[in-house]
């Protein structure tokens, strides 16, 4: 069994690096001109950088649409005798659609994090054109950090993932309006039991107001509730019937071995994460995810705070989620067995390795004075190495199999 996980991490690693590298062909290679596009809804503007010193060229405006896009590809094939050219514009609501169509086009285009960006802090005037100019010198000179671009199928699976967000926000105020409503005109419910139970939609249909037409408000917002708890629960259904097709879905079955992950969570952080074999050390990831201290240091002072918050919201807030199960006592429940039961057996492993840490460094942050919250952000920083190692091991196994 170790001979054949060395063999299989061995395989991971190579073919890592070799994506690693074909990511980092942007910085080996030198293009005859690299182009800025100040992307938005309607117009793109250019501007053309070419090797060397010289300041970049504004080429104007063109529509954004793919007919467009295609003129101004032809125009820059005339134009440099259809050499390989590299393009790149800010991530940002427009979407990968213009990524992927220069790149069919036969070049190379990048997506760089905005918030990553160089900027002066004496620079007072910003208009597109000058927007592409910058991008065009920083790409040329290599100042720029491109994001992950997923490919169709996970951007199809992190859609539906976000749909989901978008219908429990939907749900979590209509909840609000009808607890607001209640409160207005004097109803309580006890405050030691629970909401949203049938016990509870009983007695909301039970409550009598003054006027027939708030007994048709009343009505209206638990209509809008009901709405939004069917939108949930279909959305949930589409994600588990979409995992089962996915081709990350051997990844997720492994993932859930871990306290505290179930089926929706793992598919969330796979949907949000993506390519996971492009952070070569679990630290990179925690930082990623904006779950490591910030720090402020100079000279001899070196000054902590409170996390980043950088990255994506959305799987850092599943991880800190998943982490609130670890402040019980490790143990192998049979819900832990049923839910592992499809793991792979070095998946089940590393679940009760981080179980048996997990739980007891939930104790010892509350032990040692830490509040609640904070010891539940530093399991779910340390929970991030663990997935990044059983996503490593059933990422190399696929990866293989492929190759």
């Amino acid at each position: 069994m170790t001979q054949n996980n060395t063999t299989q991490s061995k395989q991971y690693e190579a073919l890592t690096a070799a994506l690693q590298a074909q990511r980092n062909l942007w910085k080996e290679h030198s293009f005859p001109a690299y182009i800025g596009l100040d992307v938005h809804k309607e117009r793109i503007a250019l501007s053309v950088a070419r090797g060397g010193r010289q300041d970049p060229e504004p080429w104007g405006e063109i529509a954004n649409d793919p007919s467009s896009v295609r003129k101004m590809i032809e125009k820059l094939n005339k134009k440099f005798h259809g050499q390989v050219l590299l393009l790149c514009y800010e991530a940002g609501p427009c979407g990968y659609v213009i990524h992927r169509q220069i790149q069919e086009l036969g070049h190379h285009c990048l997506v760089v994090a905005p918030s990553l960006i160089p900027k002066a802090p004496g620079e007072r005037i910003k208009t597109d054109r000058r927007d592409a100019q910058m991008l065009a010198s920083l790409l040329r000179s290599g100042n720029l950090t491109p994001v992950w671009v997923p490919d169709g199928e996970q951007e199809a699976m992190r859609d539906l993932v976000r749909f989901r967000e978008d219908c429990k926000e939907q749900r979590f105020r209509a909840r609000q309006r009808i607890n607001g409503y209640l409160l207005r005109h004097g109803h309580h419910w006890p405050k030691n039991k629970t909401r949203w139970t049938k016990t509870y939609y009983r007695w909301l249909e039970s409550l009598k107001f003054p006027t027939a037409v708030q007994q048709v408000v009343l009505q209206g917002y638990m209509d809008m509730e009901k709405r939004a708890v069917e939108a949930v629960n279909d959305a949930t259904a589409q994600i588990e019937f979409a995992m089962e097709q996915w081709s990350l879905a051997p990844v997720v079955k492994s993932l859930v071995a871990l306290r505290g992950v179930d089926k929706l969570a793992a598919v969330t952080l796979l949907a949000e994460l993506g390519d996971i074999s492009r952070f070569p050390s679990p630290k990179q990831l925690m930082s990623f995810l904006g779950l490591v201290p910030g720090e402020y240091s100079s000279g001899e002072r070196r000054r902590q705070g409170r996390i980043t918050r950088a990255g994506n919201a959305s799987a850092r807030r599943m991880l800190v989620e998943c982490a609130w199960a670890h402040r019980f006592p490790a143990r192998k429940t049979p819900h832990m067995k049923r839910k592992a039961k499809d793991a792979s057996e070095e998946a089940k492993a590393i679940a009760w390795k981080a179980q048996k840490r997990l739980c007891g460094r939930y104790n010892k942050f509350l032990h040692a004075g830490k509040n609640t919250k904070q010891a539940n952000v530093a399991v779910a920083r340390e929970l991030v190495g663990f997935i990044w190692d059983v996503v490593r091991i059933e990422m190399g196994k696929l990866l293989s199999e492929a190759a």
